[in-house]
This record gives C-alpha cells, structure tokens and sequence, in this order.
C-alpha cells in the first residue's frame, strides 16, 4: 500500500496539479519559509497551522563536551545531535502509548507555555492552553492559543494542511526514518526512495519534519522516527547547560542551517534530559509588535474523548 496515500486524499476534490503548477507552488512555500515575518504568522496550534511550522531541527555534525559526575573524578564524554536525538527516539520509544481514536472521538490536549518579556519590562505570565481536535476533521474542533480560545471549523472539501489535521492522514505517514524524509519531499507525489536527497531539499524537509514533531498527539512510531530523521538533517548545534521549564537539566539541540532562520539567536531550541534524552520541551520567541518574549511550552496531558470539553 502506498505510504503517502493520504496525499492522493488531499487531491480528491480537486484536479491534480501540473509538473509547472507544482513547482510553482513549492518555490512559493520555500519563499515563505525564508520571509522575516514568518515567526509573526505562525501560529502554535497543529489546527491552526496550515503548510509549514516554525523551525526547529537538528543534524549530525556539531558535538559538545558535557561533564560527567561519577562520583569519583568528573570526566567528560563527546555528545553528537545524532546521539541525542537517536536517544530521544529510544527513549520515546520505550514511553509512548499507542492510542487508536474513532472517528467520531477528539484528542484533548493540555499545553503549558511560559513567557517571560525580554529584556525586561513586564511580568511573566503562564498559559494553559487546553484543546479539543476533531479526531477525522468532520466536527469542530476548540482550541486555545495563549488563553485566547475559538472554534475550528471541520474540514472542508479539498482543505490542505501540515500536519495532517486528520488521524488517518498521519496513521499513512511512514514511521521508517529513512523513508519519512523522502516523503516529505516529494510531498504530492509517488516517492522516490531511490534517488537521493539534495542539499537545497533538506530546509523544506526540515521544516516539514519539525511541523510533526511540533503536533502534541502522533501515531505509534512517528514521533520516534521524526527524531531519527532530524538526527539525519544537515545543519545543527548542541547547547549544553540548558533547563526546560521546569528547572530541569537538559541538553538543547538548534537548526541553524540554510535558509537562515530570522531569530537573531538561531531559532527555537529542542530540550532534551542530559541523562536519559527524553524530550522535555521548547524554547521559542513570540514577536508582538514591538515587544519579543521567550517562550517555554511542554505538553503536560493528553488523551481520546468523546465530546468538546470533556477531561480525562
């Protein structure tokens, strides 16, 4: 069965692009991704997220020397992106359970996002967003987004988003970490597993890549393999010393390659424990007219629910 059958979904109520028409449509998407303005336009929910997310990545070049308590003496040990993220996906692995939603159900979840101005000048605040999504698109789905809530419309004929708003949509993603980023680039597509990825295909992969990882609640296997590809992606740092938003100790994993990210600091930095690797969360920036503030998010609870509202 064809792994990205979901894409050929999309296109039911429409008529298939052209060869001109898809390119065309990519060049502008690649475009987009390299605007200045683009951390203004994304928005944080997988709902409300249409084509692309903001960036967050890694690859398999940069390494740190982190300090390692024994006990006896400290010692220090090589730690590559490639060993984290490989961990992260162990460990997610050895973590995640699988959930099998109906159709008719929604998947809650409970977000927590810190915010602090920076350079001072105002008060921290913490949100907790809680959300309801339409397990199969057909009903509305209510989301928060930093306090604010509202209605999402279900799905209408021909509608496109990434994620996948869908749970079958996502269930056909391949979870081989090899495959994933070949089918995300021929995104539209039949993939082609034989021809090689090239250089100036990864930032779109890439961003692809970080939209999954992004989305609170994935099939079994897709997250992990979603790790596995971003250890595969060129163009990281490993940030030692860094704590998620609880205080605890963690290693950061940053994308800073090509198309240059807008942040002056590099992008949005992944989170990971410096013992077991586990995901722990995200550093972001959110840009309001003048004012920029630092962002923690973590997701702390989610679950299948039958109705809009209900709590596990």
């Amino acid at each position: 069965m064809n792994e990205l059958k979901l894409l050929r979904e999309w296109d039911a109520d429409a008529p298939p692009l052209t060869d001109t028409a898809r390119a065309r449509g990519r060049f502008r998407l690649y475009q987009a991704m390299r605007a200045p303005t683009a951390p203004t336009a994304v928005r944080r929910r997988p709902l409300l997220r249409i084509a692309v997310a903001t960036v967050t990545a890694a690859a398999v070049t940069t390494t740190v020397v982190v300090a390692e308590n024994t006990g006896a003496s400290p010692r220090t040990q090589t730690v590559s992106a490639v060993t984290v993220l490989r961990g992260a996906a162990a460990e997610e692995r050895r973590l995640e359970k699988p959930i099998a939603p109906r159709d008719d159900q929604f998947i809650y979840t409970k977000e927590i996002i810190k915010e602090t101005p920076v350079g001072g000048g105002g008060r921290s605040k913490t949100y907790v967003d809680e959300s309801w999504s339409s397990v199969d698109g057909s009903k509305k789905s209510y989301v928060s987004e930093l306090g604010h809530t509202q209605w999402v419309p279900p799905d209408q004929p021909g509608q496109r988003s990434w994620p996948p708003r869908r749970w079958s949509q996502l269930k056909q993603l391949p979870t081989d970490p090899g495959k994933l980023p070949i089918a995300l680039r021929d995104i539209g597509r039949t993939p082609d597993y034989e021809r090689p990825m090239k250089a100036d295909e990864w930032p779109m992969v890439q961003h692809f890549l970080s939209a999954l990882l992004r989305t609170p609640v994935l099939p079994k296997g897709l997250r992990p393999a979603t790790f596995e590809a971003l250890a595969t992606v060129p163009g990281v740092k490993v940030l030692p010393g860094r704590t998620d938003a609880d205080g605890r100790a963690g290693i950061g994993i940053q994308y800073v390659g090509k198309p240059a990210t807008p942040w002056a600091d590099g992008g949005p930095v992944l989170v990971f424990d410096a013992k077991t690797y586990q995901y722990l969360g995200m550093r972001d920036q959110r840009n309001a007219g003048a004012k920029t503030y630092e962002q923690w998010s973590y997701v702390a609870a989610d679950a299948v629910v039958d109705r809009v509202m209900q709590r596990p």
